[in-house]
């Protein structure tokens, strides 16, 4: 069984990877069949403030929209770490040949952090829009060259 500050930290990759998708670009040239669907692709930079610090980077996929989406986290060699998907009713957490089951993004999120990670805000951030949403500040400054921050 992963530890409780094991799957905190995972998990607080998990929601801050897809709010720090630093360089996470739309796909103009693989989208998928429904083309309404954007795909963001890039890499991300994580620092954790705990004692000790915690840092992480990884590659990041990152598909769909607030309601219905997947996010997946890559190693620097390509392998696929963590695929999170969501749709209405549904989510899923899939690492290690492992997953877990929710009835919702925000369920899960809830579970792993303590604390609700707003997908409707995160995807408003990355169409451009300053969404304001209590306890997060995005930056969207660095949106046109591919950069998104957001604490």
């Amino acid at each position: 069984m992963v530890s409780r500050q094991r799957r905190r930290t995972l998990c607080a990759t998990l929601a801050l990877s897809a709010l720090l998708g630093a360089c996470a670009q739309i796909d103009q040239h693989r989208m998928p069949t429904d083309l309404a669907q954007k795909v963001w692709r890039g890499r991300l930079a994580l620092r954790v403030e705990s004692n000790p610090v915690q840092s992480f980077s990884a590659g990041l996929e990152l598909r769909g929209d607030a309601q219905a989406g997947e996010l997946r986290l890559f190693s620097p060699l390509g392998t696929t770490q963590l695929v999170v998907s969501w749709r209405p009713g549904q989510a899923t957490l899939r690492r290690d040949g492992q997953a877990r089951e929710y009835d919702s993004m925000s369920s899960l999120t809830q579970a792993a952090l303590g604390a609700d990670l707003p997908m409707n805000a995160l995807f408003a951030w990355l169409a451009g829009d300053n969404a304001r949403i209590a306890g997060w500040q995005a930056d969207l400054s660095g949106l046109g060259s591919g950069r998104l921050a957001a604490r």
